[in-house]
């Protein structure tokens, strides 16, 4: 008896069992119990079905297939709009499709320009405007070039210079680009039709003028603007030699009243050397000696510079001036006449002294500009 209670003690359930077979229900206290959980659970809510949503239109737009191209040749309708996509312009559309022109690559539903093909365009043009430009200054600078360029003799030497440089380019994409620089070029120079039917292409003026060398601008400039720059070239060299002729002889000046007083200072002090030396030697020097003597080789040749220390000679009434034979020649012989002090003698030397430091460079200037 004892050991059936117990059996039947160890079979029954316990209160645990049933709390994991049966759930609970929920409390009261499960429940958002303020207004701020309540909120929560509401933007949590309403996240989770906006994800959903566009989760939906997603897969939806991924798995519709993209609406063709409407043909060039129909109409455009608002009623279409829902069966096919407009054809873009600088294209073409036929059965569904885009094709875009040369010169255009399709880009989503439009047709962009090529970025390589305009800038090849550009080569080209520039290539041109170059050739057309500088012949134009060639012609007006030494006359060889040509003024109007024939369009024909430009696409030849255009086809050439593609094989060159633009060699790249496939035909048909090459042709478009030629035909797009050429609209260029002929936009920025100037054309013409002569009489045989030929387009002919010019630089303008305002653009040539950066092709001529820098020769040909300034000798244009020089025959442009002659009637004023002789005058001013001419006032210019008159205004420069009457300067230099007046430095000249500022400079002549100088030198000659240095000799002079030189010239005194030797005519002073003879008569003492003769006295000295027991009157053997002459009271009187020769003009001409003392001049290859106080003179500089390259002063001899200066005619005007003696003539002037002469002329002061002769002013001056100390010195007496007459001709003297002399060895059997007749010699102007300069004689002082004044018995002179030691102490005006030696003030004249000093004063001498500090004009032959001073007239110096000038000296050295003077004999420069004769010897050129």
């Amino acid at each position: 008896m004892t050991s059936k209670s117990y059996t039947m003690k160890k079979k029954r359930p316990k209160p645990s069992s049933y709390r994991t077979l049966f759930p609970a229900e929920p409390s009261l206290n499960s429940l958002p119990s303020s207004k701020a959980d309540f909120s929560r659970l509401i933007a949590v809510i309403s996240i989770s079905a906006a994800v959903a949503v566009a989760c939906t239109f997603i897969t939806a737009s991924l798995n519709q297939p993209p609406k063709p191209f409407c043909d060039a040749t129909d109409d455009p309708d608002d009623s279409l709009a829902d069966y096919c996509k407009p054809c873009p312009a600088n294209g073409v559309c036929y059965d569904g499709k885009l094709t875009c022109d040369h010169g255009f690559r399709e880009q989503g539903n439009l047709c962009v320009e090529d970025g390589d093909i305009n800038r090849a365009a550009k080569k080209l043009s520039q290539w041109v405007e170059d050739c057309v430009c500088e012949a134009y200054a060639q012609f007006l600078c030494s006359g060889t070039g040509k003024c109007w360029v024939p369009v024909d003799e430009l696409l030849d030497n255009l086809d050439k210079y593609r094989m060159s440089d633009t060699g790249n380019l496939d035909k048909a994409i090459y042709m478009h680009t030629k035909q797009k620089a050429m609209e260029t070029i002929r936009s920025a120079l100037e054309t013409r039709t002569d009489n045989q039917g030929i387009e002919e292409l010019k630089c303008p003026e305002l653009l040539v003028s950066n092709y001529k060398p820098l020769g040909c601008v300034v000798r244009q400039w020089i025959i442009k603007h002659a009637l004023l720059l002789l005058p001013a070239c001419a006032l210019i060299v008159g205004c420069i030699l009457i300067a230099c002729k007046a430095y000249h002889r500022h400079l002549l000046s100088g030198r000659a009243e240095q000799l002079y007083h030189e010239v005194c200072d030797i005519l002073e002090e003879k008569p003492s050397f003769s006295k000295d030396g027991n009157g053997e030697s002459e009271p009187w020097v020769v003009a001409s000696s003392l001049r290859d003597h106080l003179l500089l080789p390259k002063e001899r040749k200066d005619l005007l510079l003696w003539r002037k220390v002469e002329e002061l000679v002769q002013e001056d009434s100390r010195v007496d001036q007459y001709p003297k034979l002399v060895k059997g020649e007749s010699k102007v012989v300069w004689e002082w006449q004044v018995e002179g002090s030691v102490g005006s003698s030696g003030k004249r030397k000093k004063n001498a002294g500090a004009a032959m430091e001073s007239m110096n460079s000038s000296a050295n200037v003077l004999h420069r500009i004769h010897a050129a």
